[in-house]
């Protein structure tokens, strides 16, 4: 039997705010001695009141209509309560019945070219736990993290695969970093993923048991947790096991996922409203404003990469990805104003090398207005292509010019026919095996000959002309045999 795999995501980022969601002690908590960063709001001490940070409001409605979000213009807080010893207050301030954010879609490019579509519940702000820290037998709980502003997007179950769910996630931290309100960084815990997912045989409509997975710290781990618990599913609903709605463990170290304790439900967490907080009441004004100001996210961009530069969706998708390359091509393009072969040198020459040496395009050796001066001498014929990828490496080792390193070693490109033409019947006369070939009509031998020409010349000679003065001088050749 065929089965379907259905899945769902619950994703949770931090805002990248200075202060925390409730209180003005620091967002920073990574490196700092334990609960230094807290304070009576932050550890729900008698008496002490929150109070909403503005900023955190303003990325939450900028990541909504990103999202393609209905925003509402009344929306409140609620008291999620249970007891765990990272949360100092026994309750999570939270957003439950009336969201910031509703509805919407985030859109991802599939290995094959097709685009795919998940559509979000909602979107919702609330504050984020400490942390424990276990430690030679012992436990330890570090607050400095509590009340950090999270954004909590909750998908539908649109998503099919887990190299979908790969993808989606990826898209999704390049709108956020797109946008400037959370780094996307899973190692650190400034976004993170729950995974719910489940099977049926294919064909049916009926969800199956919905089992949820965590301790998923990195895309890598999204997908291989979700592909063992989809092999698991099946295996236990061909061998007549039930399968139990569960939160279940991804061990990374052996890839596989361990039951941890029942799902909870709604009703567990006996939210009521928050009485220390108002609702949010925003205006038409406040929502355009944002809107008006937002910035490009990538799938703006690579609209405007397929319609404005020309280029293949391909080419869009993969210069549109990070923020950084997109801003590194867009400059390269304000100096040369050539988008498609800069998008060939951009992809193939500098993201090889900078992928093989683990370099960030924004540590790139070479500046935009650089690289727009190798590619624009390329393809006005001042140099080969081949003479093109020896700069380019040449440039990655030092800070030359293109032009410096050009004349300075000279890597001038030979375009004088006579000087072509001699090199040429001495090629020719070096290989009379070609020659023979290329009089009894073997194409190969033409392009033999051209290799022979360009590697005399170190690849400095003007491909158009060798083409041409090659054909003259053989065909002469041919000619006086007759």
């Amino acid at each position: 039997m065929e089965y379907e795999i259905v899945i769902g995501l619950e994703i949770h980022i931090q805002l990248l705010t200075e202060s925390k969601m409730f209180c003005s002690c620091s967002t920073e908590y990574i490196g700092k001695e334990p609960n230094t960063n807290i304070c009576p709001v932050c550890l729900g001490l008698p008496g002490s009141l929150p109070v909403m940070n503005g900023k955190a409001l303003e990325y939450a409605v900028t990541t909504a209509l990103a999202f393609h979000c209905d925003v509402n213009k009344y929306s409140r807080f609620h008291r999620k309560n249970y007891f765990y010893p990272d949360l100092p207050k026994a309750y999570q301030i939270s957003q439950y019945d009336i969201p910031i954010g509703v509805g919407g879609y985030i859109s991802f490019i599939t290995k094959d070219g097709r685009e795919e579509k998940v559509n979000l519940v909602r979107v919702h702000m609330e504050e984020d736990a400490g942390k424990l820290i276990h430690e030679g037998g012992h436990s330890f709980v570090d607050y400095n993290r509590a009340g950090v502003p999270l954004l909590e997007i909750v998908t539908q179950p649109d998503i099919r695969s887990p190299e979908g769910a790969r993808l989606f996630l990826t898209e999704l931290r390049n709108i956020v970093r797109y946008l400037g309100v959370c780094d996307g960084n899973m190692e650190e815990g400034s976004l993170r993923c729950d995974a719910n997912i489940s099977v049926r045989p294919k064909g049916e409509e009926k969800l199956g048991v919905k089992v949820e997975i965590k301790n998923l710290n990195s895309f890598r781990s999204v997908k291989r947790a979700l592909e063992y618990e989809a092999e698991r599913q099946i295996r236990a609903i061909e061998n007549g096991e039930p399968i139990v709605q569960e939160t279940r463990h991804f061990d990374e170290a052996n890839g596989i996922t361990t039951s941890m304790r029942g799902k909870e439900e709604a009703s567990d967490y006996r939210y009521f409203p928050e009485p220390d907080l108002p609702p949010l009441i925003l205006d038409d004004d406040f929502i355009n404003k944002l809107r008006d100001h937002m910035p490009q996210v990538p799938e703006q961009r690579r609209k405007k990469y397929r319609e404005e530069f020309g280029l293949p969706p391909y080419d869009a998708y993969v210069l549109a990805s990070s923020k950084e390359l997109g801003d590194y091509y867009e400059e390269a393009v304000s100096h040369y104003n050539n988008p498609k072969p800069l998008s060939n040198w951009i992809m193939g020459e500098l993201l090889g090398y900078l992928n093989k040496e683990g370099i960030s395009i924004d540590n790139s050796p070479i500046e935009p207005l650089r690289i727009a001066k190798l590619v624009k001498m390329v393809e006005d014929g001042t140099i080969t292509g081949k003479l093109g990828k020896e700069i380019f490496e040449k440039m990655m080792k030092d800070k030359r010019d293109p032009e410096t390193i050009m004349k300075e070693e000279g890597l001038t490109q030979i375009t004088d026919e006579s000087d072509i033409r001699s090199i040429i019947n001495k090629v020719i006369d070096n290989n009379p095996k070609s020659l023979k070939d290329y009089k009894k009509g073997k194409k190969n031998a033409f392009n033999f000959l051209i290799g022979q020409v360009m590697r005399e010349t170190r690849g400095r000679a003007n491909p158009q002309v060798v083409r041409k003065v090659l054909t003259e001088e053989l065909e002469k050749r041919v000619k006086d045999d007759k």
